[in-house]
C-alpha cells in the first residue's frame, strides 16, 4: 500500500478545452508581439522599434511564445507535434508561459523604470504582456500535477516587526531624524546604504508571497512511463543528436554574445523556465536516452559544436569570454575528481593551477622570465606545468590527507594563501628572484605549433579566425585531454575505490582499500588537471601574477567560485561542473552592469539553486536519490501487503 502525494486537477476551475484554447491563443499572441514595436525610442537597449524585425528581447519572446504554443499542441497529441511533450502532462505548458510572462513583464517594466514611465510602451509592449498573462491563466486552467500537501517553513512575527522597523528606518534616514542617533563618524555607513533598509523588507516580503503562491498552486510532478518510442534508423538518430547540438550552439551563442545585461537577464529567465518545461514534457529525458544509446557521437558533437562557436562570431570580444569558460570547466572537472569522486574538500585548488601556470611561463620565453634564454616548445612547456602541479600535489598531500572533513578544508585553504603570497614575495627582495613578485610574468609568447601561429589570424573556410578562436580549439583539445582522463579513471578500480572513501571511509578501509594512497591519488591527478590547464591559461592571457589566484574574488576562476562550479553543476558527474562552470563564469561577466550589487544579486541566485536543486544542474542518479528521499512515496510494509500466518 503506497501514499498518495500527488494528483492531477486545475488551479482554475476552467473546462479542459477552454483553457487549452486560451493557453494556445496566449502563447501565439506574445510571440506575435515580437513583430511589432515595444517602444518608441532606440534609447532602450536593443532598439525595439521597429514592426516586422525582433531585436534583442523580443526574440525570447517569440521562442518562448512559440514554445508554449508547441506545448498545447503535442501535450493533446497533435500529428507530427506530441514529440515535443511525450509524457502527456501539462506542467510544462505552465513553465513555458510562466517563462513568457517573466520576460515581456520584464521587459515591460525595464521600458518603464528606464524611460520614465508607462507612456513609453508602443502597442508591441501591451500585446506581449496580456498575450503572456492570457498563456499563464489558460495553462492554470489544464490539469496540472500537484501535491496534495505543501510543507513550509513558518514565517514567524518578528520578520514582519524586522521589516516595518527596516522601512521606518529607511525614512527616518530620508528625514534626517535618524541621524540624530547615529554615532558621529559612521553615519556614511548608513547614507551611502540605503538601499539595505528597503531591500531587506522587500526580500521578506518576496518570500512570504512566494509561500503562498506555492500554497496556492501545489505544483508537484508526477513520474510518468514515457510510451516506447518508434525504432529509427541509426542515421536518423545521429541527425536528431546533430540538430539538438545545433540548436544548443544558437542559444548558447546568443547567451554569450548578448551585448546588454537587460537581455542577457531576459535570457535567463527564459532558459530556466524553457528547461523546467521540457524536462516537466519529457523531452529533455528523450534526449538524454537517444544521447546515452550514441554516446560516442553525443561526445563528439558537443565538441564539434563547441569547436563551431568562433566561426559565428564576428570578433573575438565574446570568444574570449568563450575560451576562458573554458579554462575554468576544465580546472573544475579536475577538482571534481578531489572533490566529486574523492569526497576531500579542498579550499586551495586555484594554486594548482597557478602552479602550471607559472611553470609553463617561467620556460616559454618570456622577457621578463628568469630563464630568459629557455623557449622550449608548447607542448613541453604545458607538460612541465602539469608535472610541476603534480609535484606539488603529492607535497602537500602526503603530510595533510591524513586529516578529514574541514581540517582538510582548512590545511588545502592555507596552501592556496601560502602560494599566492610565495609568488608575490619571490621578487628578488623579499625572497629569491623567481616569479618578479606582484607583477608577474608578462609578455609570454604566443604557441606555434606546426608552422601554425596561434596568435595571428587565419582564413579558415572563408571565415576569419582570430587569436582567441585559435586559443578556444587548442583549448577544446585539452578539455578533451582532461574529459576522457575523468571518463576512464572514474570507471576504473581505482575510481570505485574513491567513491567508496567519499561515502565511508571508515568503512572502506574495513574493506581493505588503502584510503591514505587512494586519496593521494585522486589528490595528485587532480593537481596534475590543473597544472596543464593552467599551462594553456598562461598563454591565452599572455601574462601571470599573483592576484589571479585567490580563494574568492568577484571574477573566476578561484577556489570559491571552482568549489561553486562543481557542487551547482553535479558533483561526480562530467557535464555538471562543465556547465555549472560556464554559468559561473558567464553570469558575473555578463552581470557587470549591477556594478557593486553584483556579487549580491550572484549569491542570491547560488541561494536560490542549492534550494530548490541541492544535487545541482545535472546529478547523478545517487544525488538525487540522496537529497530527494523525502519525495519518495513511503513503500509498504510487508504486513500491508500480506496477511501474517496468525492472522490466516
Amino acid at each position: 500500500m503506497t501514499t498518495k502525494t500527488h494528483e492531477t486537477t486545475p488551479v482554475l476551475p476552467l473546462p479542459e478545452g477552454v483553457a487549452r484554447a486560451v493557453a494556445l491563443v496566449g502563447g501565439v499572441i506574445a510571440a506575435a508581439s515580437a513583430m511589432m514595436s515595444w517602444t518608441w525610442t532606440s534609447d532602450f537597449p536593443g532598439d525595439l522599434t521597429y514592426y516586422g524585425s525582433p531585436a534583442g528581447l523580443q526574440w525570447l519572446a517569440l521562442v518562448g511564445g512559440a514554445l508554449t504554443a508547441l506545448l498545447v499542441l503535442g501535450s493533446y497529441g497533435t500529428p507530427g507535434i506530441r514529440w515535443i511533450s511525450p509524457s502527456g502532462g501539462k506542467n510544462g505548458i505552465l513553465f513555458a508561459a510562466l517563462g513568457t510572462m517573466a520576460v515581456c513583464w520584464y521587459t515591460v517594466a525595464a521600458i518603464s523604470i528606464q524611460l520614465g514611465g508607462l507612456a513609453n510602451l508602443e502597442p508591441g509592449g501591451w500585446v506581449a504582456a496580456i498575450g503572456s498573462l492570457i498563456a499563464v491563466l489558460g495553462a492554470l486552467g489544464l490539469p496540472l500535477d500537484r501535491r496534495l500537501t505543501v510543507k513550509q517553513p513558518t514565517v514567524q512575527w518578528w520578520w514582519y516587526a524586522v521589516a516595518a522597523a527596516s522601512v521606518l528606518f529607511w525614512f527616518g534616514l530620508d528625514q534626517g531624524w535618524v541621524l540624530v542617533a547615529i554615532p558621529d563618524g559612521i553615519e556614511d555607513i548608513f547614507t551611502t546604504n540605503t538601499w539595505f533598509f528597503l531591500t531587506l523588507p522587500a526580500a521578506i516580503l518576496l518570500f512570504k508571497g512566494w509561500l503562498l503562491l506555492d500554497k496556492a498552486l501545489r505544483i508537484g510532478r508526477i513520474e510518468r512511463p514515457l510510451p516506447a518510442v518508434r525504432e529509427l534508423s541509426s542515421w536518423i538518430e545521429i541527425l536528431l543528436i546533430a540538430g539538438i547540438f545545433a540548436v544548443g550552439l544558437a542559444a548558447v551563442t546568443f547567451g554569450v554574445s548578448a551585448e546588454y545585461g537587460e537581455l542577457f537577464v531576459g535570457y535567463l529567465l527564459l532558459i530556466g523556465f524553457a528547461t523546467a518545461a521540457l524536462n516537466s514534457s519529457g523531452l529533455l529525458a528523450r534526449i538524454r536516452d537517444l544521447t546515452a544509446k550514441h554516446r560516442a557521437v553525443t561526445t563528439g558533437g558537443a565538441f564539434a559544436a563547441a569547436g563551431a562557436f568562433p566561426f559565428t562570431q564576428s570578433s573575438d570580444t565574446y570568444t574570449l569570454i568563450a575560451v576562458n569558460i573554458l579554462i575554468f570547466a576544465t580546472v573544475a572537472l579536475g577538482l571534481n575528481v578531489v572533490v566529486g569522486l574523492a569526497g576531500l574538500l579542498d579550499l586551495g585548488y586555484v594554486a594548482f593551477l597557478g602552479v602550471g601556470a607559472y611553470a609553463a611561463a617561467l620556460v616559454s620565453g618570456s622577457p621578463f622570465s628568469v630563464f630568459r634564454g629557455v623557449h622550449l616548445p608548447f607542448p613541453i612547456a604545458v607538460l612541465i606545468g602539469a608535472l610541476a602541479a603534480l609535484v606539488f600535489g603529492v607535497v602537500i598531500g602526503a603530510p595533510t590527507l591524513r586529516l578529514r572533513g574541514d581540517y582538510l578544508a582548512i590545511v588545502t585553504l592555507g596552501f592556496g594563501e601560502i602560494f599566492r603570497i610565495t609568488m608575490n614575495n619571490m621578487d628578488g627582495n623579499s625572497g629569491p628572484s623567481l616569479t618578479n613578485g606582484p607583477n608577474g610574468i608578462a609578455a609570454i609568447p604566443d604557441v606555434t605549433m606546426f608552422g601554425f601561429d596561434f596568435g595571428k589570424s587565419h582564413n579558415i573556410l572563408g571565415i576569419e579566425l582570430g587569436k582567441f578562436g585559435n586559443y578556444l580549439l587548442l583549448m577544446l583539445v585539452a578539455t578533451a585531454i582532461v574529459v576522457t582522463v575523468f571518463s576512464r579513471v572514474s570507471d576504473s578500480r581505482i575510481g570505485r575505490a574513491w567513491v567508496a572513501i567519499r561515502e565511508d571511509e571508515t568503512a572502506a578501509e574495513a574493506m581493505g582499500i588503502n584510503g591514505f594512497r587512494v586519496k593521494l591519488i585522486a589528490f595528485a591527478l587532480g593537481a596534475t588537471l590543473a597544472g596543464l590547464a593552467g599551462a594553456v591559461q598562461a598563454h591565452v592571457a599572455s601574462a601571470v601574477s599573483p592576484d589571479q589566484y585567490l580563494f574568492a574574488g568577484a571574477v573566476p576562476p578561484n577556489s570559491a567560485f571552482l568549489l561553486a562550479a562543481v557542487i551547482l553543476g553535479g558533483m561526480g558527474t562530467i557535464s555538471g561542473p562543465l556547465v555549472g562552470a560556464a554559468m559561473l563564469f558567464l553570469i558575473p561577466a555578463k552581470l557587470q552592469f549591477l556594478q557593486s550589487y553584483q556579487l549580491l544579486a550572484f549569491g542570491v541566485a547560488l541561494i536560490l539553486l542549492m534550494r530548490f536543486r541541492p544535487e545541482g544542474l545535472i546529478a547523478s542518479r545517487r544525488q538525487k536519490l540522496e537529497y530527494h528521499e523525502a519525495d519518495i512515496p513511503a513503500q509498504a510494509s510487508p504486513t500491508d501487503d500480506a496477511l501474517s500466518k496468525a492472522g490466516a
